[in-house]
């Protein structure tokens, strides 16, 4: 009997030490999933200049200022660009990347005003 425990005695802390391992394997790699991977092309925050796709995807990135233009492509949420100019509810972008659609870094175009947003700096205190 005395060496069954002696051996129990030995297991349980390997197995204790085995589960706190696995524990925080588990949650390490839940918080390097949750967290967003930065890239070296983020968008700048500077408000009123950089916009972002942030309604839908989907969204016509166009020729010109208005539906009746031809769509140059597809920008999606995320996507971004400097501003360029305004027209109404128009908006002319200059693409700060290249687009999750292909459209290259530097292309222009005007996407509408309801479906972007510039950013908003937070205040840290």
């Amino acid at each position: 009997m005395t060496q069954q425990r002696a051996t129990l005695r030995t297991r349980v802390p390997a197995r204790l030490a085995a589960s706190a391992m696995l524990a925080l394997s588990l949650t390490a790699g839940a918080v390097a999933a949750g967290a967003p991977a930065a890239t070296a092309a983020e968008m700048p925050c500077k408000p009123n200049v950089y916009y972002y796709v942030y309604k839908s995807s989907g969204v016509n990135f166009r020729s010109g200022a208005g539906t009746g233009y031809t769509s140059k492509g597809i920008l999606h949420k995320n996507d971004w660009g400097k501003k360029l100019a305004t027209k109404g509810s128009w908006i002319k972008l200059q693409l700060g990347q290249k687009s999750r659609s292909g459209l290259a870094k530097g292309t222009t175009g005007w996407v509408s005003k309801s479906y972007v947003s510039d950013c908003t700096p937070m205040q840290l205190d």
